[in-house]
């Protein structure tokens, strides 16, 4: 029977494997104990979860969760969880229907100069949020778009609109140049190649930049706190309804937060593979 001899040079890349290994999941742990918190004081009471130290053993109740659906202020949570859904979504697909044929002329058939306009896209991304806070409000409440989801969907897709064209312009540099003069020759148009040829090769990519935008316009609070009220208020408005300067709010609020993530979650698990590949497109050349 044949015996394997392993060589000091296997076994330290045996140990490099395992150590990076034990080291992804301490990451993996230690990026996952805060969500474990946040579930388990939502499944607390309120006095059981501001008890300090933290009462790890306490009873559970759903309480905090009757609570979050109205139980005891008659609020549903609905139409603000529809708002976030709706500007999310919507703004999603403008960024997509408009980064695509940017990064596609940044990329595949570039312009002159287009690293300044990469650069330029990319510095709109460097003025705070609340320095452009008071312009805006002026003239959304001068147009009456105050309280209003389509405000929300133009400035999602203009917040999002620079990393889109970035990640996009980074996806479609690995598309094969010979596909796309093939398709040429058989005289198909831009529309048809951005379509047929561009999508199904880069869906990965796609998949993942539609995901992060789609996490950042539901995350998104200051504009949304600001620039609405009753009618177009959002998840993250409603979660800060929870917090009060009376009382104890700590569970509420977990819970809260619980079920205003799982919408993200589920996307983020159902496309995950998707993701994957798409974030690890063109890592390695």
């Amino acid at each position: 029977m044949a015996t394997t001899i392993d060589t000091p040079g296997g076994l330290t890349a045996r140990r490099k494997r395992g150590a990076l290994g034990l080291l992804a999941w301490l990451c993996g742990i230690v990026f996952f104990l805060p969500v474990a918190w946040m579930v388990l004081t939502s499944l607390h009471s309120e006095p059981d979860a501001a008890t300090n130290p933290p009462s790890i053993g306490a009873p559970l109740t759903v309480q905090g969760y009757r609570e979050f659906f109205g139980a005891s202020t008659g609020v549903s949570p609905w139409p603000p969880l529809i708002n976030s859904f709706s500007a999310s979504l919507m703004s999603t697909l403008l960024v997509l229907v408009l980064s695509i044929p940017a990064a596609y002329a940044l990329s595949i058939k570039p312009v002159r100069k287009w690293s300044d306009a990469m650069f330029f896209f990319l510095s709109t991304k460097m003025l705070p949020a609340v320095a452009g806070l008071l312009p805006i409000y002026l003239i959304a409440k001068n147009t009456g778009l105050l309280d209003n989801v389509a405000l929300l969907v133009i400035l999602y897709t203009s917040m999002n609109l620079p990393i889109a064209v970035w990640m996009m312009r980074s996806f479609l540099s690995e598309v094969p140049v010979e596909i796309l003069e093939a398709a040429s020759i058989d005289g198909a148009g831009l529309p048809t190649v951005l379509a047929r040829i561009v999508a199904p090769v880069v869906a990965p990519g796609i998949a993942a930049t539609s995901l992060i935008c789609f996490i950042f316009s539901w995350n998104e609070l200051l504009f949304a706190r600001v620039l609405t009220g009753v009618v177009a208020g959002t998840a993250p408005v409603f979660l800060t309804g929870f917090v009060t300067s009376q009382g104890l709010f700590l569970a509420k609020v977990c819970a809260a937060a619980v079920c205003i993530s799982l919408p993200v979650l589920i996307a983020g698990f159902a496309a995950q593979d998707k993701l994957v590949q798409g974030l690890s497109l063109g890592a390695v050349k």
